[in-house]
């Protein structure tokens, strides 16, 4: 496949330019180790490595142009060098033209926030498909391209691979697609040249500090979602989060509200919740759900706004409503015939395990004990670590500390870190367990009939990764062992 140079860099902000443009390139690619003769190579400057350095590699296995931020000492006969302000940007802008602008033949909506992107994203994705619209999804868990399963890498891939994705979806036939976007991604300014329909905020709590370093910076990156939707675009935000109208505070689309608490453009209620579904009320019209908890009435009454402002009838949305199945590894209950219940959920974050854990001691009451088995993730915001214990302790009858994702850190110090923040009572009802099968089986063999186990940090990922290497670990596979066992 080739395209013209000067038709793919039209759109550009470009400073300056030296040599020909009117030519054809065979390929696009920011990894130097990919760039092919003939092809453009995007000097991207990355987190870990700047592609500006890359250039004269590149240039001598004869790549037909090169984008960057500052050209290099020598300008190669040959080549065309590009000069742009952000190259990260103009990565995503080529991307989309190489791929033919994807995202302007699909209504495209983009899901942001701390917790509630991968549900609220992919029951958007199986709202349409129950309107009878074939429809793509981009997030955490999966890839979708119509029915097509493809694995997921990353919250939000990178541009190639991203327009690749969308102009597949647009080549089967789809007519919507709907991403999470990630805050690295806006960051790293990997949506950029996207045409969004709209946008959908879910809450901001605590992430990410490992990258962004501050919450404000956090904060911003997902601002700047917002700050690039169209004025044809839609901005839904949670009313009730405190971060909410920050987020649309520069926005061009018109801005949306939902909420459970005020009186916004969609209004959820919850009027009876259980641990495997809730009745719920939308804009007045009452429907039972197979989701519980607040968390989940928010992500719910997110949905039905942008399914009612992508022009789905109301009636049908609330009919389909019912219809929804939760996602993999978000709040996920499991039963055994001896009364034991055990909950698989994502919560990673401290305001995420507060969630959970306040659903099911509101669904328990009193009456009801809850085992908690939490850990904390290696090579990541490691201030976190204490904060979520102690949300897990105050709300939990007994504490499990034990291994999430270790990575390159030793498990038995994350654990340390993270009963550093109980005090002495919390300590004696807590147990450190650093293999996670062994603590799950623990937990559930702790339990009698009445009790609830929270098996929280890892979801629906089907692996634990140690040193570097991925092996095999699922925690729905783990506790429904462990409950079977227990009989």
């Amino acid at each position: 496949m080739s395209k013209n140079l000067k038709e793919l860099i039209a759109d550009l902000r470009i400073l300056e330019i030296v040599g020909e443009t009117d030519k054809e390139v065979t390929s696009l690619e920011s990894d130097s180790r990919k760039a092919e003769q003939g092809g453009i190579f995007v000097a991207v400057k990355g987190v870990t490595t700047d592609g500006h350095k890359y250039i004269p590699v590149v240039t001598s296995a004869h790549v037909g142009a090169v984008v960057c931020e500052e050209f290099p000492t020598i300008l190669r006969k040959g080549v065309t060098y590009i000069k742009v302000a952000d190259s990260a940007s103009a990565l995503g802008e080529l991307a989309s033209a190489w791929y033919g602008h994807p995202s302007r033949h699909l209504s495209l909506v983009g899901v942001t926030g701390t917790n509630g992107k991968t549900t609220t994203a992919t029951l958007l994705y199986e709202m349409a498909k129950l309107q009878g619209y074939k429809a793509g999804l981009l997030s955490t868990v999966c890839n979708y391209i119509g029915e097509k399963r493809v694995d997921s890498t990353h919250t939000t891939p990178d541009p190639l691979t991203l327009n690749r994705l969308l102009a597949e979806m647009v080549d089967c036939g789809c007519e919507y697609a709907f991403m999470e976007v990630s805050s690295h991604s806006t960051s790293q300014k990997r949506v950029a040249g996207l045409d969004f329909a709209g946008g959908i905020f879910t809450n901001l709590t605590r992430d990410h500090l490992d990258y962004h370093l501050t919450v404000d910076n956090y904060m911003r990156a997902k601002k700047a979602f917002f700050d690039m939707l169209g004025k044809d675009s839609f901005a839904l935000i949670n009313e009730d989060d405190k971060s909410g109208r920050f987020m649309v505070q520069n926005t061009k689309a018109k801005v949306y509200t939902y909420t459970l608490r005020g009186d916004g453009d969609f209004r959820g209620r919850i009027i009876e919740t259980r641990l495997d579904g809730t009745l719920l009320s939308l804009n007045g019209k009452e429907v039972e759900v197979m989701f519980t908890g607040r968390f989940n009435a928010y992500n719910l009454t997110a949905v039905y706004g942008a399914s009612i402002l992508l022009g789905f009838p109301p009636e049908k949305v609330l009919v389909n409503m019912s219809k929804l199945v939760p996602v993999a590894g978000r709040f996920q209950p499991f039963l055994s015939p001896s009364g034991i219940s055990a909950i698989v959920d994502y919560a990673h974050t401290p305001d995420a395990l507060v969630n959970v854990l306040d659903t099911i001691r509101e669904i328990v009451g009193s009456r009801g004990r809850v085992i908690t088995v939490v850990g904390a993730g290696g090579n990541r915001d490691s201030g976190k670590r204490p904060l979520m214990a102690q949300e897990a302790a105050c709300r939990s009858d007994y504490l499990i500390l034990t291994s999430d994702n270790p990575r390159f850190e030793d498990p038995a110090e994350i654990i340390k870190e993270m009963a550093a923040g109980l005090s002495g009572e919390e300590l004696k009802r807590t147990e450190q367990i650093i293999d996670r099968r062994e603590a799950i089986i623990r937990a559930i063999n702790l339990s009698e009939p009445g009790t609830v186990v929270l098996v929280a940090g890892k979801g629906h990922e089907p692996y634990q990764e140690i040193k570097g290497v991925r092996n095999h670990f699922d925690d729905s596979e783990e506790v429904k062992a462990a409950l079977a066992a227990k009989g």
